[in-house]
């Protein structure tokens, strides 16, 4: 894939034309015309039974040697503490429309075995189950996401599994649940019906699934308090079909609806996590950024359906899938992550907040161990913090600020399926009035000088940090954990209400401006 740089001197969705590189690029700030609120729970995380992130990640038991607090592995917690994660989905994935709650409950040495069919045919012991799940979100102040099972389960099931968490009545479940040992009932918030339902969860029709959701949707009943935000399996990628048919039968009983992307060059040679050249960086990014058009075009179905704006899109699986590190087990999704990670994190996140009017959630899959995860861990104690995690913990700033518009002019370049522009960024006011920015140089190769128009901000200087290495293929080993970590950024001066930072190339920044 040859490269050509394309002039762009337009806002940032315009058509990319000319020929000629431009040594710098502008944004301007609309800070008067902010009014959505980024919601939190953008930022949210999945946890699949796959692999090793529940068990060995998350998981270890009491009897562990590795330190540990009633079971949840010590330093993960910590990070994950540290990450102020949100929102966090379980079981699945595609494991959730084989899972059946009941065989998680209960003594655990009495709680029965099955093999994991869709992730390498591991043995699943049903350790780890609802209790440790809400448990584990409570201890993270993360509101929970459950998917209960469609695909091969019964609506009762469903219905069982509500009260059981949620219930304080004198109920069967209610009670089934105390003599489990928890006395008082669970806020469960997030409840999706289903997982994939056009693919793993049953290779569904949407008019069938239209339906079912409604069957479903039915007998999950609202207990002493506890109000559930119904979400409908929604589209894989472009299906638009599947959300005009999901929107026109079932969207006046949803809350929100699903959205699924994963930025993969190619399903059948997803290439390695560490071992490209510049050009596969690059179309990597055109591949991510079609989440831009999707985002485009899915929201105005819903808004034809839906032009009060009450049912949220909630991408709840999104990031990189490569191909599994070697000699790990096939069908865990253990990859590494590099820069190149970070920088997709980063570009992905200033799309949803570009979107927050109708994008209310976003799950990367997954929180550890698993495609593109915040952490990884070894059996020996091994801990490290990838990239991504780093993007998350410096994008935080942005969580409930309300979202300030804003247009780039830069550089673009041939990303192989897309033009793609060099220069990415978003902006935030917080609720004490300060202004993060987050800019990203997405050139591989080549510094670029930014200037930042801030009409209406009133700052004198900008202050925060910077995540970049020295290749873009550069990540974080158990053997060297500080590869790639974040410092203070001290690149950037305002004056005259310009704010101008210099990026070294592909790096990330986030500033706060006093």
């Amino acid at each position: 894939m040859k490269k050509k740089l394309l002039l762009f001197a337009a806002v940032v969705m315009a058509s990319a034309a000319g020929l000629n590189a431009q040594k710098s690029a502008t944004i301007s700030v609309r800070a008067s015309e902010g009014t959505e609120i980024i919601p939190k729970e953008i930022y949210g995380h999945f946890a699949e039974h796959l692999g090793t992130l529940v068990y060995g990640g998350l998981w270890v038991g009491e009897g562990s040697a590795l330190p540990n607090v009633n079971g949840y592995r010590s330093d993960v917690l910590q990070a994950l503490k540290d990450l102020k994660v949100p929102v966090l989905r379980w079981p699945g994935g595609c494991f959730a429309d084989e899972y059946h709650w009941m065989d998680g409950i209960g003594p655990r040495a009495e709680r029965p075995k099955l093999v994991n069919t869709h992730w390498g045919g591991t043995v699943e012991d049903n350790s780890f189950g609802t209790h440790e799940f809400l448990n584990l979100c409570e201890m993270l102040g993360a509101e929970p996401y459950v998917s209960v099972n469609v695909g091969s389960g019964t609506v009762q099931e469903t219905a069982q599994w509500v009260e059981y968490m949620t219930s304080e009545g004198d109920s069967p479940m209610a009670n089934m649940r105390r003599a489990n040992g928890r006395e008082k009932a669970w806020k469960v918030k997030y409840l999706g019906i289903g997982n994939e339902n056009w693919g793993c969860g049953g290779n569904m029709r949407a008019e069938y699934y239209a339906d079912v959701y409604r069957r479903y949707a039915t007998y999950a009943r609202n207990y002493d308090g506890n109000r559930l935000y119904k979400v409908a399996v929604g589209p894989s990628e472009d299906d638009y079909h599947w959300m005009e048919v999901l929107m026109r039968e079932a969207g006046s009983r949803m809350n929100g609806i699903s959205l699924h992307y994963y930025t993969v060059t190619d399903w059948s040679a997803k290439g390695s996590a560490t071992q490209f050249d510049n050009d596969h960086y690059y179309y990597t990014i055109s591949r991510t950024r079609y989440m831009d058009e999707m985002l485009q075009k899915h929201i105005a179905i819903m808004d034809r359906y839906d032009p009060s704006n009450r049912v949220g899109l909630l991408v709840d699986e999104w990031g990189t899938w490569w191909d599994e590190e070697p000699g790990t087990v096939r069908g865990h999704l253990y990859q590494q992550n590099t820069m190149r990670d970070a920088m997709v994190a980063a570009l992905n996140f200033d799309m949803f907040h570009k979107y927050t009017r109708r994008v209310k959630m976003a799950n990367i899959a997954q929180i550890v161990n698993v495609l593109q995860s915040m952490i990884l861990t070894n059996a020996q104690g091994g801990m490290l913090l990838t990239p991504t995690y780093h993007v998350f913990k410096m994008y935080s700033v942005h969580q409930d600020a309300t979202y300030l518009p804003l247009d780039i002019s830069c550089d673009w370049i041939d990303g192989g399926q897309r033009a793609i522009p060099l220069v990415s960024a978003t902006a935030s006011r917080n609720a004490a009035g300060v202004v993060h920015i987050s800019v990203s140089n997405v050139d591989a190769t080549t510094p670029q000088t930014v200037s930042i128009n801030l009409p209406g901000v009133n700052a004198r200087n900008a202050t925060g940090e910077i995540l970049t290495s020295g290749a873009i293929n550069d990540h974080n080993t158990f053997e060297n954990p500080d590869k790639v970590k974040t410092a203070p950024f001290r690149g950037a001066r305002i004056e005259r209400g310009v704010l101008t930072v210099t990026l070294p190339a592909a790096s990330i920044v986030t500033l706060a401006l006093n």
